[in-house]
């Protein structure tokens, strides 16, 4: 029986999770498909408190009502890569399998994917120059940002006391919270162009990233920071990992550790 009852917008959804002793497996099934023989896509993601590209790929799946089998693997477990590979993908997560059988292998294709198959779920903004700046948006943290993501990796198991960002760090802070200030002006939020869309997405873990670091940024920013942690999509992916995940070395910091910030 589902054990967990999520609202997403207008709509009801639930997931079921199964579990056994090497992977664990959630199917979200909806009351107007369930017995309909409808097809899903398959996802595959790492640990939920660590993996912030497994986050952007999830996370258009549940706010928008598209179901999905999600099928875990273990960054750093030794069957990582034996997993992907079976799975479809290549090296690394996510990875989607399409309900016709087509293997996406990146975050940005995953999401382009969905917004061309739903067009009506409201993903990218109508409106075509805000549509132009989601896209960039989406695009500069694909590619950019890299000092802040590499001095500052995502941990939702965790927040630290006193880290300094350096210079690049500083730099990447200033040109986030000039993208986020500037859409959420044209938008007047919550979100950067008013519903949760692809670009909030993107910017998910970053938004996890500044709380977990007490990273400077404007207000607005911060504003936009507790709108993110305070989602119920953002919520249960943080419940589910600290259910289900084990902490890793390879996160460690030379920091004190503090609670992660409440909600």
């Amino acid at each position: 029986s589902p054990n967990l009852r999520y609202a997403a917008g207008s709509r009801m959804c639930f997931i079921v999770q199964c579990i056994d002793s090497t992977q664990r497996a959630a199917y979200r099934l909806y009351p107007n498909q369930i017995g309909s023989g409808a097809m899903t896509y398959k996802l595959l993601i790492g640990q939920r408190i660590y993996s912030s590209w497994s986050l952007r790929g999830w996370l258009p799946f549940v706010v928008h009502d598209i179901p999905v089998t999600v099928q875990d693997t273990l960054i750093y477990g030794d069957a990582f890569y034996d997993d992907v590979v079976s799975f479809g993908g290549h090296r690394t997560v996510p990875a989607v399998i399409t309900p016709e059988g087509a293997i996406l292998t990146d975050s940005l294709s995953i999401v382009w994917h969905l917004a061309n198959a739903f067009p009506d779920r409201g993903m990218l903004p109508a409106d075509k120059i805000a549509n132009a700046k989601a896209i960039n948006m989406m695009s500069e943290m694909h590619s950019g940002f890299t000092a802040l993501r590499s001095a500052c990796p995502m941990n939702l198991a965790t927040a630290w006391n006193g880290f300094a960002p350096d210079e690049a760090v500083r730099g990447d802070l200033a040109r986030i919270d000039k993208l986020w200030t500037d859409a959420l002006a044209q938008s007047q939020g919550p979100f950067l162009f008013g519903e949760y869309g692809l670009a909030d997405a993107y910017f998910a873990p970053v938004a996890i990233r500044i709380a977990g670091y007490d990273l400077p940024m404007s207000d607005t920013s911060r504003a936009y920071v507790t709108a993110q942690l305070t989602h119920p999509a953002i919520q249960q992916w943080q419940e589910d990992g600290l259910s289900n995940d084990t902490e890793l070395g390879q996160y460690e910091m030379p920091l004190t550790r503090k609670p992660f910030p409440k909600r």
